[in-house]
């Protein structure tokens, strides 16, 4: 699992600052505040596994995740629950088609979700529990929901009563009279209402099911993150959250659950992330263009994915395509070849002079960018969490001046002038791996096995291998030395049209990923056109979109 580490750069200094988080339930940012000082308390809706994680999932819980590792960067003590839906009509109707164990293969994609969750450096939640481990304290619920008055029972299941809880729709602010009988729902002629829904499903054959005071049956939908919520968190927490999908009916479903099991029930904050779409088209198992985390994973580094979704604000739709996941790739390999050039210059310079002096100062120019680094990371985050503008600016500019401190210390300069670089970069550094763990960009690897996994994600899109390149560098540089510059040039652009670009550095050549050039041409007519089409194969081949998800996964995905 990702571990968690502590940010190497300073801590907020003195009194937290003002945190702003955008609350769905009055539909405005507010001042976060907690119930309790210096504690949060966080409950996040999980996956339904059932089958792999698409990257729907991955937008909400890398979303979610940076805000618990800015919590936690502000010096919050945070118990973060993130549940799992193990028992559900999905996972029976898939466990069906492959003659499964319900149980069994929902827990099968629980360990395939964390595999994923690992990858994209998301920290473990405190808690994450399953719904079939909380079947008391789901059934208890409806126990008191029903001496409330809030809930019936019909043949074995047992149903919500919208009509007793006045207040139902205030989150979403649905118009619950076009659900009245015959119009828009399908019509159950048991329930009052045909918006009331299942609290408790009577059993059926072939389903997984539980004793209960109304008959064997197992947990509807919405009751489960109700009873997982107030066991790990009691009735009252702050922060309750997911995709925009699940406003209604889901979370507006529980607020009634909860309400009406116990009356001091109360969520501070309802958060909640926006949608992805695939070249600004909604993601669809009718267009073809849906994908699963893992298979993006497989030709693109997880820390691309995860940049790539911190490049926009986590509550505006993010537009999944080939071009802009090429882009945050790039991105990626810039940051750590940076850091790894840095590095590599600090090694030499205290191998040549055994020590550094400590007294030394950075330069004007470094120490602004340090202070403007760590204000961006406390200003633009503490204002709803706007990571897209951290990556854009401080980020790069810091990066930049890494690069000047490691040419500063390749010329023959003054001593006092190499120290101040030295320093600099020591500093320039220990900001920005700061900032990358609290976006969650900072892996336990080190710089060099970072860029070698970059640099085999492109081979891969670029269906070659290390010695197909070093090949091609050969054939350059002897078409080189018989000034048959046509040639050299023509296999340097080829492949550069599969993203691998040459740099000749003095007598040596190496290579490094980089955005296929013919993609970025396109890009000036049309922002969202795929890689040419000799790689557009390849990847279609190699990131083949799922067909197996449901029909209810064919709308614009959040995170359900």
């Amino acid at each position: 699992m990702a571990e968690e580490k502590k940010p190497e750069g300073r801590k907020p200094a003195g009194k937290k600052p003002e945190f702003q988080l955008y609350n769905t339930m009055t539909k405005q940012k507010e001042i976060f505040r907690t119930k309790e000082e210096g504690k949060v308390g966080m409950y996040v809706c999980g996956v339904t596994a059932y089958d792999f994680s698409h990257i729907g999932h991955a937008r909400a819980y890398v979303a979610f995740d940076v805000l618990y590792r800015y919590l936690k960067f502000l010096g919050y003590e945070v118990v973060y629950v993130r549940n799992f839906t193990d028992v559900d009509d999905k996972i029976i109707k898939r466990a069906n088609e492959l003659g499964e164990d319900p149980i069994s293969l929902s827990g099968r994609f629980c360990e395939e979700f964390l595999k994923d969750m690992d990858d994209l450096q998301c920290l473990p939640p405190t808690h994450q529990p399953r719904v079939s481990d909380h079947i008391e304290e789901i059934k208890e619920m409806i126990s008191q929901i029903i001496i409330k008055g809030c809930a019936y029972t019909v043949d074995g299941d047992v149903y919500f009563s919208i009509d007793n809880f006045p207040n139902y729709g205030r989150l979403s602010g649905q118009n619950l009279d076009g659900n009245r009988a015959g119009e828009r729902v399908a019509v159950d002629s048991r329930k009052q209402n045909p918006a009331d829904f299942a609290l408790w499903k009577a059993a059926k054959p072939g389903e997984p099911s539980w004793d209960s005071p109304w008959g064997p049956g197992r947990p509807g939908w919405h009751i489960e993150c109700s009873a997982m919520s107030a066991h790990y968190l009691t009735q009252s927490f702050d922060i309750h959250g997911g995709g925009m999908d699940l406003i209604f009916p889901h979370h507006e479903n529980e607020i009634a659950q909860s309400c009406a099991a116990c009356s001091e029930s109360n969520v501070s904050y309802w958060v909640h992330n926006g949608f992805v779409t695939i070249d600004d088209e909604k993601m669809s198992k009718s267009l073809g263009n849906f994908f699963s985390i893992r298979q993006v994973t497989n030709v693109y580094h997880p820390l691309a994915l995860r940049h790539f979704l911190l490049g926009m604000h986590y509550r505006s739709p993010v537009n999944y395509s080939i071009s802009q996941i090429e882009i945050a790739s790039d991105a990626v390999f810039y940051i750590f070849q940076t850091l790894k050039d840095g590095e590599e210059a600090l090694m030499e310079f205290r191998e040549k002079n055994k020590t550094n002096d400590p007294k030394a100062s950075v330069s004007q120019e470094a120490g602004k960018c340090i202070k403007k680094l760590h204000n961006e990371i406390l200003t633009k985050m503490s204002d709803d969490l706007h990571t897209s503008t951290i990556l854009n600016a401080a980020l790069l500019e810091a990066l930049r001046l890494i690069n000047t401190s490691v040419e500063t210390l390749k010329k023959k300069l003054q001593k006092k002038q190499q120290l101040s670089a030295v320093q600099s970069l020591i500093e320039l550094e220990r900001e920005v791996k700061a900032v990358l763990d609290v976006l969650g960009l900072l892996p336990n690897l080190t710089y060099f096995e970072v860029l070698s996994q970059l640099k085999e994600k492109a081979l891969t899109r670029a269906r070659l291998t290390e010695d197909d390149i070093m090949r091609s560098i050969e054939e350059r540089a002897q078409a080189r030395n018989n000034k048959d510059y046509s040639l050299s040039d023509q296999i340097r652009s080829d492949l550069a049209v599969k993203g691998i670009a040459l740099m000749d550095l003095g007598k040596e050549t190496v290579w490094r990923p980089c955005v296929p050039i013919r993609q970025e041409q396109q890009e000036e007519e049309n922002p969202v056109v795929p890689v040419q089409q000799e790689q557009a194969g390849v990847l279609a081949e190699q990131v083949q979109p799922c067909v197996s998800m449901n029909k209810e996964q064919q709308a614009t995905i959040g995170s359900s």
